[in-house]
């Protein structure tokens, strides 16, 4: 028998209205307070709603993340967060439980805050978003539209980030100081996140100490566990600015488009001489995090143009 919302109110959720057909797994996602769990305690006759009708069979069972792992024979299982702390043996086991269930016409829903797993385990997904239906339909592309709502939440909150550079260590003869290392975003607000695949930039201003008659500026981008993914300087990009006089700051944005996949890296500055002798050298100064959706290897998103040609 299916689970049906009619124009439910049970808080958070407000004017809730789905199906979940019979013999079906559907996956619940969404940010804590987003309706959740008060979904699954509907469907599980745990809860009435305040408005509206559920329809449910009499057989229901609510399984949370503390509870007994029961997958005994149900007509409607929802396991809330239920997977979360048990090792792979004990999953494995489950999924299985699950699809025998499913395939006897039991209505299963799953919240779990891991992608792969409803991507597995799921036939349908629904997002919930501030108590109401954002999207339903194949998990992979329910999930992509999650994703991307992620990645601009965590972009919003990266801009209200105060960064000060703290290198792992620092090192020059002080003929300049580097003041200041900024990550900034595709509209030049500062941020500790990046959106793969949007502009994004990193400003760094130097003051001079002493006289320099042709002062380089340079960053690199290394993963967290310091791999170098990119580095450049004036000198490579054919930007001269020199000379500089004692008292002189400049600022120097570097500018590319974000083709990195989704990771922390590190930014390293450095202002030197054209052969190498550092003025001051911060490494792995300031902290960026790339949000999006990208599930490529790596760390380039290189956006290949796929070929198939039967032969």
């Amino acid at each position: 028998m299916a689970v049906i919302f009619r124009e439910v109110s049970f808080p958070p959720l407000e004017g809730f209205s789905a199906t979940a057909p019979d013999g079906a797994v559907i996956g619940v996602i969404g940010e804590d307070g987003s309706g959740k769990r008060s979904l699954l305690r509907l469907a599980a006759g745990d809860a009435e709603p305040i408005a509206g009708t559920v329809e449910r069979p009499e057989r229901a069972r609510l399984v949370s993340i503390h509870d007994p792992l029961n997958l005994a024979p149900v007509d409607v299982l929802a396991l809330d967060h239920a997977l979360a702390r048990h090792d792979a043996l004990v999953r494995a086991r489950t999924l299985v439980a699950v699809e025998r269930l499913r395939r006897t016409g039991a209505t299963v829903f799953v919240t779990s805050h891991e992608e792969a797993l409803l991507r597995e385990l799921a036939d349908e997904v629904w997002w919930l978003h501030e108590g109401r239906l954002a999207a339903k339909g194949d998990p992979r592309e329910t999930l992509e539209k999650y994703a991307r709502h992620i990645a601009r939440r965590l972009a919003e909150w990266g801009r209200t980030l105060q960064q000060e550079p703290s290198p792992s260590f620092r090192r020059g003869d002080g003929r300049a100081e580097l003041t200041g290392i900024e990550t900034l975003d595709a509209e030049g607000r500062p941020t500790a996140v990046w959106r793969s695949g949007e502009e994004a930039a990193v400003r760094v201003r130097v003051r001079y100490a002493a006289p320099v008659e042709d002062p380089v500026v340079g960053i690199m981008i290394r993963t967290r566990i310091g791999f170098e993914v990119f580095g450049t300087n004036t000198e490579i990009e054919n930007v001269p600015f020199g000379p500089c006089g004692e008292g002189d700051t400049v600022e120097v944005t570097f500018r590319f488009r974000c083709e990195l996949c989704p990771k922390d890296y590190a930014i390293t500055a450095a202002s030197h001489d054209p052969d190498g002798v550092w003025y001051d050298w911060m490494e792995d100064a300031v902290a960026v995090t790339v949000a999006g959706t990208s599930r490529v290897a790596g760390v380039a998103r290189l956006a290949p143009r796929v070929e198939v040609e039967r032969v």
